[in-house]
């Protein structure tokens, strides 16, 4: 399994990501973490995420998931040899994994080793078992705008939560995030912390943070 999972953007080791990504390095960035927010401006930044990645020789496309269900998602994500997961809303991003049939897939090509996956923020969140605790700081409401529903189980990849934007002041969220750590301390639950600048990643081995 090889997981490249940043609290911001591309994070302090792009380069990591670069080496981990073989074939033909093509794949596609996800950014329904924004489902529900302006349109332009989500444009706007996919097209910053897609020349991001290009500038590491990866080549992206832009994958809606709204425009698919588990019929018609295979096809559609084809055989990458990555995928982006950009950060967000977490609660709304678990939604439209789980109503386009993205999850499965995610899990089924991580299990084969497929792809890399990849991602910052709510794209590395939605990874972990459950998503309990989150709701300090997205919006759940912002999800049942969307979809009309909450869930708040996570992919299951990672064996605990990520909290990124950890002791980053220049980050909006870092005060909320910061809150969300504290309880998870007073709570004794395990989880990755992350500061802006840090990846946490899995290239066949043992997670580590870089």
């Amino acid at each position: 399994m090889r997981l490249y999972l940043s609290s911001y953007q591309l994070g302090d080791r792009p380069d990591l990501l670069a080496s981990m990504v073989r074939g033909e390095r093509r794949g596609a960035v996800i950014a329904n973490a924004l489902d529900g927010g302006d349109q332009d401006c989500r444009a706007t930044d996919t097209r910053r995420q897609i020349a991001s990645l290009a500038e590491l020789g990866l080549e992206a496309v832009d994958l809606d998931l709204r425009e698919h269900d588990p019929s018609s998602i295979e096809a559609a994500v084809g055989r990458p040899d990555f995928l982006w997961i950009r950060g967000g809303n977490v609660f709304t991003l678990r939604m439209a994994l789980a109503r386009s049939g993205m999850d499965a897939l995610l899990l089924d090509g991580l299990r084969r080793d497929a792809f890399v996956c990849a991602g910052f923020s709510a794209g590395a969140c939605v990874l972990a078992p459950s998503l309990h605790g989150l709701e300090h700081c997205d919006p759940v409401e912002d999800c049942l705008a969307t979809h009309g529903e909450v869930r708040y189980d996570g992919l299951g990849i990672l064996d605990r939560p990520v909290v990124p934007h950890l002791r980053s002041p220049g980050h909006p969220e870092t005060t909320l995030l910061g809150e969300v750590a504290a309880r998870y301390d007073t709570e004794k639950r395990p989880y990755w912390a992350l500061r802006d600048g840090q990846v946490l990643v899995v290239d066949g081995g043992a997670p580590a943070v870089w």
